[in-house]
């Protein structure tokens, strides 16, 4: 009996010891977390400077692409997009932007044209990742607005709808095709 109640104590304590170890570890852990550290916010606001870039930060790391990252904060696509995917963004440049009639992406910023915004936006992405390689002439993708773009490939140069793909930039959670024109969905 009595080497019953030692071998209790015996694990009581050491059970204690390991109890006040895991917690001294914990308090450990979370004392030496930055204290400028961000809690709040989704998918865009965590820092990391090793990992390959999202579909986001590769637009927001270019300066061709201002106008579309603007247009993604002001639709309040940017934690969206920042999220794991897969996706296939078809980026315009400003320059594709700069296309479009004076005044329409002036317009498409404003709060009332939110709607219009993000169906134009939706309209460039689509959920799952389309390799160049295995993109096919006349094949369809649907896109996350629930309209199709069209791919064609006419002589090793491909395009989506009358856009040309001018350039590829793989992402940690998509590709991107940076595009020549801005894609219009089609009307209802």
């Amino acid at each position: 009996m009595k080497s019953t109640f030692i071998k209790s104590l015996a694990t009581i304590v050491v059970g204690g010891a390991l109890i006040m170890n895991c917690q001294t570890k914990q308090a450990e852990n979370t004392t030496t977390a930055a204290p400028e550290q961000n809690l709040g916010g989704g998918e865009s606001t965590v820092k990391d400077d090793l990992s390959q870039r999202n579909v986001v930060q590769v637009a927001v790391g270019s300066p061709d692409h201002t106008t579309l990252v603007t247009a993604l904060k002001t639709a309040k696509y940017v934690d969206a997009l920042s999220n794991a995917g897969p996706f296939t963004v078809f980026a315009p440049t400003n320059a594709a932007f700069d296309k479009l009639p004076a005044g329409t992406v002036e317009g498409l910023l404003k709060p009332e044209s939110n709607d219009a915004l993000r169906n134009i936006l939706e309209y460039h992405v689509a959920v799952g990742v389309y390799k160049q390689e295995n993109l096919k002439d006349g094949q369809k993708i649907n896109q996350v607005n629930l309209d199709d773009v069209v791919i064609t490939n006419k002589d090793g140069k491909f395009m989506v709808n009358d856009a040309n793909i001018v350039a590829t930039v793989s992402a940690s959670n998509g590709i991107v095709y940076v595009i020549d024109k801005v894609l219009l969905p089609p009307k209802k």
